[in-house]
């Protein structure tokens, strides 16, 4: 049950809009200021280098402090409080060292929650409104803690090929990261587009999530192989975050860049293979008898790969990305076979404002037959999710996903991008998916809510503003609104027909 609110219904979306406005003009007034000052100032390129680095000895000493506060306002309920505000902050402090033959890093991990909803899971399949509920079912009232985050030594063998390197002990890990070509369009497509897919930090969170293991990385002029071997740590939304889980993670790519004064491309090939022997009830659309009486581990081979283009086009730049993946291997007692693609293009304009205009389709098989032996649901394995779904009510398993996109750049340190989804499931006889994958002991990591038969999840529109305040300082705004399909209907009827939720939040990120 939502409780009252004091705005007028009118204007919720209108006070949200007027402050991004807000932020927008200040920004680019502060900005422009600090330009200005930047110019008159003979000591300008002192300014733009940054703070310098805090060192002891030759030690490195760096951080990070990120602070967020979040609203939601889920699909409407009478079962429980979907409508909520809450705060978090995370500090992080490193101690690094390089040098000729070894690197490596020492870094703690410090999230705090503030005022969790203690009144946001309903009974299911409603389940948990909004990620606030997430955090409070999975710490309770715990608030604070501290955490190992990475602890490594990387050893450089440049007698093998130039910039190779083995990593070993416990650090973050993103597929489809592997650095091969600079040009900055390649840069954005793998960050928005292809990197943390299967395999993240899911750096969203306030908790996070790091791996335990070895990487080796093997560079050579237009080529990149990478190997990974790792078990994940607990953590995303609880704060219980330094013991490892009982999954077995192994990763493989080749990366090759294709590099052109017309055309700048780049492909991928890899490997996953995931195993997962902890005794948690699996999420999928068979009944809790079954699910409950399967206690077989998963093992599941996932091959895949990318090509991604930046290409000059008259003034601008044109651009594609393909992204696919098959999947086989064994879901519990079920054998499992599932895909997914996606197919993305765009343009870029060359003025000043930078308007890139994006579209694109994702699809991700479902399982239509419950009582059969084959489980044919894309299972995501360690994603972060949020990339791929920045209001978080959904994630790429059984999932139809066509877009179209604005990003512009009103300032050199303005970003603002809106996107607008039109959500469906791919089997309506399967289940509407949200999560990212492993994080505690005992919990599956998904959660599945049934459909009812329906197959849309409605249409999303969203707004983000990201702002570099200073080198070191930066600023986000994001909105979300979504006007929910025949899914959302079905497990949250007091909504009626179209059920709407609301996210929105402020984070402020200082680096030192």
């Amino acid at each position: 049950m939502k409780t009252s609110d004091p705005i007028p219904s009118g204007l919720r979306w209108l006070l949200p809009c007027l402050t991004a406005t807000a932020l927008i003009l200040s920004a680019q007034t502060a900005l422009a200021q600090q330009d200005n000052k930047a110019v008159q100032s003979n000591s300008s390129a002192q300014t733009s280098a940054g703070p310098k680095e805090i060192k002891i000895g030759n030690v490195l000493f760096s951080g990070s402090l990120r602070a967020r506060l979040e609203n939601w306002d889920w699909f409407d309920t009478s079962a429980a409080d979907g409508s909520y505000t809450f705060g978090a902050a995370l500090l992080r402090l490193s101690l690094s060292q390089k040098t000729e033959k070894i690197d490596w890093q020492i870094e703690g991990a410090f999230p705090a929650l503030i005022n969790l909803p203690d009144k946001a899971i309903a009974p299911a399949p409603q389940g948990q409104l909004g990620l606030g509920a997430s955090y409070f079912a999975a710490s309770g009232t715990q608030d604070a803690t501290a955490i190992l985050k990475q602890a490594f030594v990387r050893f450089k063998m440049d007698g093998l090929a130039g910039g190779s390197s083995l990593r070993v002990g416990r650090f973050e890990f993103s597929d489809g990261n592997e650095k091969v070509l600079a040009d900055p369009t390649i840069l954005t497509l793998k960050r928005d587009g292809i990197s943390q897919r299967l395999i993240g930090p899911f750096g969203f969170s306030h908790v996070q999530r790091s791996f335990d293991g070895v990487e080796f990385s093997l560079n050579l002029k237009k080529h990149n192989l990478t190997l990974f071997a790792a078990r994940p740590t607990e953590g995303v939304f609880q704060l219980n975050a330094n013991k490892e889980l009982d999954v077995d993670l192994y990763y493989g790519a080749l990366s090759r860049a294709f590099p052109g004064k017309k055309a700048s491309s780049e492909a991928r090939a890899f490997a996953i293979h995931y195993h997962d022997g902890r005794n948690a009830i699996k999420t999928d659309n068979r009944s809790l008898l079954a699910r409950q009486s399967d206690g077989e581990n998963i093992r599941l081979t996932t091959l895949g790969g990318h090509f991604i283009s930046a290409i000059k086009a008259g003034k601008g730049t044109a651009d594609i990305l393909l992204w696919g993946a098959g999947q086989f291997g064994h879901w519990g007692s079920l054998d499992h076979r599932a895909g997914a693609i996606a197919v993305e293009a765009g343009y870029q304009f060359a003025s000043k404002i930078k308007p890139w205009v994006r579209g694109g389709y994702f699809r991700s098989t479902g399982d239509g037959n419950a009582a059969d032996d084959v489980h044919a649901t894309f299972f995501q394995i360690l994603p972060t999710p949020r990339v791929y779904a920045r209001f978080p009510f959904y994630n790429l398993m059984n999932l139809e996903d066509a877009f179209a996109q604005l990003r512009l750049k009103p300032h050199e340190r303005v970003s603002l991008r809106t996107d607008v989804r039109y959500l469906r499931l791919s089997d309506e006889k399967d289940l509407w998916y949200v999560g990212g994958g492993a994080f505690q002991k005992n919990s599956f990591g998904y959660a599945g809510r049934p459909s009812g038969g329906n197959r849309s999840l409605g249409t999303l529109f969203d707004l983000s503003v990201d702002c570099n305040i200073a080198k070191q300082s930066s600023l986000t705004f994001y909105i979300a609104g979504v006007r929910g399909g025949g899914a959302q209907s079905f497990v949250y009827p007091a909504g009626g027909q179209h059920p709407g939720a609301r996210f929105l939040y402020l984070e402020f990120t200082q680096r030192f």
